[in-house]
């Protein structure tokens, strides 16, 4: 049976890869990897699948954000199979749309609790500035000691937000339609996203990190040397 897999946008982009492997730029690295699943689909007939449009047009955006040479989109063009996932055909079962909402329904209870938190540290913070006994603070240094305190509140508050409702979900469509896509293909998914990684786990769809996929096919071209 031929392997397949479905690439996301982070088994080529994922700084802990580049790290692994000692790549300098996110360019170099997009470039070796291209290169190993060239060798690996021309000798063990291994495709690399992405979805089209969604994670193509991620990826692409990604690497030219970083100016990477005409070379690696030729590459990129050459050597992944684009297609869009069959959305309509490609079945799920009823239990992982019914774990899917109930964890959304947690992480959603999550996140309001985390904002009341904010809330009342906001009002708390704000009252202790304006009831202050300061003379010498003016109506304007006040004004800018309050924006100043509730500005980090809120970068705080966005910080431990993202944590606690994203991790572990899908939260776009590139990320659903890889699934999608692995599922149609009978594919293993080849991403170091959290969410990607766990819902690829309840469908039974085979999951390689991100990080660990060049030295796989490292290994599988090492038997013909």
């Amino acid at each position: 049976m031929k392997q397949r897999f479905v690439l996301d946008t982070t088994a080529i982009t994922d700084t802990g890869l580049r790290m692994r492997e000692g790549y300098e730029t996110l360019c170099e690295s997009a470039q070796e990897i291209l290169d190993l699943i060239a060798k690996a689909r021309l000798k063990f007939e291994i495709s690399c699948y992405i979805p089209y449009p969604t994670v193509y047009g991620e990826l692409v955006s990604f690497l030219k954000r970083y100016e990477c040479s005409e070379e690696v989109f030729i590459k990129l063009d050459t050597w992944l199979v684009k297609k869009t996932p069959n959305r309509y055909e490609v079945k799920i079962p009823a239990a992982i749309f019914y774990e899917y909402v109930l964890t959304m329904r947690e992480k959603i209870n999550r996140g309001r609790k985390l904002a009341e938190e904010y809330i009342w540290e906001s009002s708390a913070v704000t009252s202790s500035i304006v009831l202050r006994d300061d003379i010498s603070a003016d109506t304007a240094g006040k004004k800018e000691e309050i924006q100043r305190e509730i500005g980090s509140l809120i970068s705080r508050f966005r910080d431990k937000y993202k944590t606690t409702l994203r991790q572990g979900i899908l939260d776009s469509s590139p990320d659903l339609d890889v699934l999608l896509l692995a599922k149609e293909l009978e594919a293993g998914v080849v991403s170091s996203d959290a969410g990607i990684r766990k819902w690829s786990e309840r469908m039974g769809l085979r999951y390689v990190e991100a990080s660990k996929f060049p030295r796989m096919l490292k290994e599988y071209l090492a038997l013909l040397e």
